[in-house]
């Protein structure tokens, strides 16, 4: 029988408030006319939004390089595209590597949407940046997304010498479902023996299928990503019988692996004012139950993605600075490569 999401018929749990100084920014936002997101908009959404400059355009702003390569995907799937970002000058032959996956609820994104927040971390931490394009549902169900991103992360530990990178210091990273993907390869490379992860960066991570914390239902309708988002996101990933499922497998949905135990450290980040922040502090709390490392930051007010959307923000400004300590520790980058403050 096909699975159901916990029933909004009842009164809306009262939400937490927004930070009242990005507030006007969701405000903007719901004043502006835009269709829902169905599958039918699926591709208008893909195609809409901002045009996003392409990773030559990035690189010079942040004084990296870059390169575009095109890599094997899983056995029997197509190949892979994903985009390197390395400084100029590299401190050593043997750099940290971060391996980012974006957003999108597996349904909608593109890894140029986040070039600027890998560039920029490369540029600070002195570190290799690489972007990776993964397939989307519904067109690619689950498992497509995840082995692509598993792929990726494991041809970079193979060819880190090549990329000039480090293999022992690598972390997977991501948010909302790049969250989630970088959790989910975590759980893959923990279960198959490989490769070596040194943490994930978990932004706002999209980990719990079953739609059932009161976050859940306290933004419903309003925010960024929304309850009536999600669910989409879920059905075209998963398919109506598992979509809200506990059965559905932790390799699309993180929240349902039975042990979070002997996981790379964590980082977990999300906002007080958005549908995540439940499975979010609850991951946290797993992990921590099995003795696990991880660190978590719930942001006053913030509300999903607040670091993309309102980036002058005082907000905005600790949790980056909170990122950036935490990366400092686990890798242990300094001043960045081409200068710049760590």
């Amino acid at each position: 029988m096909a699975s159901t999401p916990i029933s909004t018929g009842a009164p809306q749990l009262a939400p937490v408030p927004f930070d009242p100084e990005i507030a006007p920014i969701l405000e903007a936002m719901a004043a502006q006319e835009s269709p829902k997101m169905t599958r039918e908009t699926l591709p208008f959404m893909r195609g809409g939004g901002p045009a996003f400059p392409d990773a030559a355009a990035v690189a010079e702003q942040f004084g990296v390089r870059t390169r575009d390569l095109v890599i094997p995907g899983p056995a029997g799937s197509p190949a892979i595209e994903i985009t390197v970002f390395s400084p100029v000058a590299p401190a050593s032959d043997a750099l940290p590597v971060l391996v980012n996956f974006h957003g999108g609820g597996m349904i909608v994104g593109h890894r140029t949407w986040e070039h600027g927040r890998v560039a920029d971390l490369v540029a600070r931490h002195g570190v290799v940046g690489v972007n990776v394009e993964y397939r989307l549902a519904p067109e690619d169900p689950y498992p497509a997304g995840v082995e692509d991103n598993y792929a990726a992360t494991a041809w970079v530990a193979e060819h880190a010498a090549e990329l000039g990178a480090d293999p022992h210091t690598l972390i997977v990273m991501g948010g909302s479902a790049g969250g989630a993907f970088a959790a989910a390869v975590s759980l893959m490379a923990r279960d198959r023996g490989g490769p070596a992860i040194a943490g994930q960066l978990l932004l706002c991570p999209m980990l719990d299928n079953t739609n059932s914390t009161p976050a859940s239902l306290q933004y419903d309708g309003i925010g960024t990503w929304q309850r009536e988002a999600n669910l989409l996101a879920w059905e075209c990933v998963l398919g109506a019988d598992l979509a809200f499922s506990t059965d559905a497998p932790a390799y699309a949905a993180p929240s349902r692996a039975t042990s979070l135990a002997d996981l790379p450290p964590a980082f977990i980040e999300v906002g007080a004012a958005e549908m995540f922040r439940d499975e979010d502090t609850d991951y946290a709390r797993r992990i921590w139950a099995v003795g696990g490392e991880a660190e978590l930051h719930v942001w006053a007010g913030g509300f999903h993605g607040f670091d993309m959307y309102a980036t002058e923000s005082e907000i905005t400004r600790a949790a980056l600075a909170s990122r950036d300590s935490w990366l400092r520790r686990v890798i242990g980058t300094g001043a960045g490569a081409n200068g710049g403050a760590a």
